[in-house]
């Protein structure tokens, strides 16, 4: 096999290895619902006033 065909069929096989890896991912794991709560400084939401 020549090198140019070798090194895009290892290519390929490294891209269905890692198309495979993802679609597992997303078929498989369930993500968990929870609540976030972000705190915003006071000063971003009112600016002190200008001068």
């Amino acid at each position: 096999m020549p090198t140019l065909f070798r090194f895009l069929f290892i290519c390929a096989t490294i891209a269905g290895i890692i198309y495979g890896a993802m679609w597992s991912l997303v078929t498989f794991v369930e993500p968990r619902e929870r609540e976030a709560t972000i705190r915003i400084p006071s000063e971003r939401i009112n600016p002190p006033a200008a001068e």
